[in-house]
């Protein structure tokens, strides 16, 4: 099985910001590769990003844990400035985006 560092919410998959459902190759939309640098995936390398619903069909990306580590700090920057649960430390540990994305990065990024 897949390594899935936490349970991907919508708003977790919007800042990581998943490609196009529907453009995708055949092996980026089966998870054989990382959706998003397209490095070939073994089950002890992937993360599995959730099952995503195209209008062409269902989706089941993965992503190298390079690749989520990279994005959900990238994310984690754009999101934590304009998050009024973010904006303290006594308030940040409420924000379940925060939070998911700076797991992303502790658990992904060795």
């Amino acid at each position: 099985m897949s390594r899935t560092a936490v349970d991907f919410q919508l708003e977790v998959l919007d800042v990581l910001a998943l490609p196009a459902l529907l453009g995708l190759d055949e092996d980026r939309a089966a998870g054989r590769v990382c959706v998003w640098c397209g490095e070939p995936l073994t089950i002890e390398t992937a993360v599995d990003l959730g099952e995503q619903k195209a209008d062409a069909g269902t989706c089941f990306p993965r992503a190298c844990r390079k690749c989520v580590a990279d994005r959900a700090h990238r994310g984690l920057f754009a999101h934590t400035p304009t998050c009024d649960l973010c904006e303290t430390e006594a308030t940040a540990a409420n924000c379940t985006v925060g939070r998911s994305l700076y797991r992303l990065v502790r658990d992904n990024r060795r």
